[in-house]
C-alpha cells in the first residue's frame, strides 16, 4: 500500500513554541520553522511521507484574514492536486476552533483536512506537539477522513470543526471538547477509530471564502450592561451583531430593546451564549425583534458564520435562522 503524501502547512502557535527552559511557564510561540519541525518528526517514525510550506510563524491570537486568505488559497489548491492525499495545519489553540470552522464552511471536503495544536512549547517537559502531531497526520493520512469537514486533532481525540471549542487555558488532555457531539474519533500515532459515517453529504464548499469579511462585533452581556455600549460598538459600516448573552442567549431589557431597534434597521441579531455548553433556541420574541438563535455555535463561531452570510448578501433573518439551524444544508 502506498504511503499518503501529507502537505503541512505551518503557522505558528504553541506546538512551535519555545521557553528557552522546560519548567519555565511562559514562552515565545512561533520559534520553530517547518523544516526544523519536520526534521525533529523524522524519528516518530511516520507512515507517510510530508511537504512542509510555512505559511506564518506567529501566535495564534494575531491570526486573522489576512492570513486566513493564504492559508484558504494553499489548502484548495492541495485539495486539487493529486500528489497530496490530505493536509495538516499545525495553529496555536487559542483561535483554532475559529480557522477550523471558517475553513470548514468555505473548503471542499474530498479530502481530509486537519488542524494540530499544543497546549506546551517545544522545550517543556511533557510536550504534547510531536504526539499531536504524529496523530494528525494518521488522521489525515486515512481516506475514512474525507467528507467530515474540517477536523482539529489534540490530546488523542478527533474534533469536527463545527464542534470543536478550547475550554481550558492549561492542560494537554482535556483543553478542548466539542459540542453538541464530543470527539468523532479517538487516534494515536498507531491506531484510529471513527465513531460514525461521514456526514458532509455534499462535497463542494458551502460558502465563498472572502478575505473582506463584513463588520461583525460580539457583545459581551453581563449584569447590568448599559445599553450605550451597544452604539459604541456598532459602527457605521456595521452589519451585524452577535450577542454573547447570558444563559440562553438572554440579555437587560434595555439591550433588548436597543438591539430590536437595530435590527428593524437591518442590521443581523444572533443572539448566542457565554455559557460553553448549551443551546439557544428561537423564543417567542425572537420574530417580533427580528432575532436569530445562535443554535449550538458558540459566539465567535456565531460571528464567522453570519460573516459569511452578510458577504453573500443573505441578510433575511429567517434565511440566516435556517444556516444556524443547518450550516451544510
Amino acid at each position: 500500500m502506498a504511503r499518503p503524501r501529507i502537505l503541512v502547512l505551518a503557522t505558528g502557535g504553541t506546538i512551535a513554541g519555545m521557553a528557552g527552559s522546560a519548567t519555565r511557564h511562559d514562552y515565545r510561540p512561533g520559534q520553530i520553522g517547518i523544516e526544523d519541525y519536520l526534521a525533529r518528526a523524522e524519528d516518530l517514525g511516520l507512515q507517510a511521507d510530508l511537504d512542509g510550506r510555512q505559511i506564518a510563524n506567529i501566535g495564534s491570537e494575531d491570526i486573522g484574514p489576512a492570513i486566513w486568505r493564504v492559508l484558504h488559497a494553499q489548502i484548495a489548491a492541495a485539495l486539487t492536486d493529486g500528489a497530496y492525499d490530505g493536509i495538516v495545519v499545525t495553529h496555536g489553540t487559542d483561535t483554532a476552533e475559529e480557522t477550523a470552522f471558517l475553513l470548514d464552511l468555505t473548503l471542499a471536503t474530498g479530502k481530509p483536512v486537519v488542524l494540530v495544536g499544543a497546549m506546551r512549547p517545544a522545550d517543556a517537559v511533557g510536550y504534547d506537539g510531536l504526539r499531536n502531531f504524529a496523530n494528525a497526520v494518521r488522521v489525515a493520512g486515512d481516506g475514512r477522513a474525507a467528507g467530515r469537514g474540517v477536523l482539529v486533532v489534540m490530546g488523542d481525540r478527533v474534533f469536527a470543526a463545527r464542534d470543536v471549542r478550547k475550554v481550558r487555558t492549561r492542560g494537554s488532555d482535556d483543553a478542548f471538547r466539542g459540542f453538541p457531539r464530543g470527539s468523532v474519533a479517538l487516534v494515536t500515532p498507531s491506531a484510529l477509530e471513527w465513531f460514525g459515517a461521514p456526514w458532509r453529504e455534499k462535497s463542494g464548499a458551502r460558502y465563498t471564502f472572502s478575505e473582506h469579511l463584513p463588520d461583525v462585533p460580539i457583545v459581551y452581556v453581563n449584569a447590568g450592561l448599559d445599553p450605550d455600549l451597544i452604539g459604541r460598538l456598532a459602527g457605521p459600516n456595521t452589519l451585524g451583531i452577535v450577542v454573547a448573552g447570558v444563559g440562553e442567549g438572554n440579555m437587560p431589557e434595555s439591550v433588548r430593546v436597543r438591539l430590536a431597534q437595530l435590527a428593524s434597521q437591518g442590521i443581523a441579531i444572533v443572539r448566542a451564549s457565554r455559557v460553553d455548553e448549551g443551546l439557544v433556541d428561537r423564543e417567542p420574541d425572537d420574530d417580533t425583534n427580528r432575532f436569530v438563535a445562535a443554535r449550538a455555535f458558540n459566539p465567535q463561531k456565531a460571528r464567522l458564520l453570519l460573516q459569511l452570510l452578510l458577504a453573500e448578501g443573505i441578510a433575511d433573518p429567517a434565511a440566516i435562522q435556517a444556516a444556524f439551524d443547518d450550516p451544510y444544508a
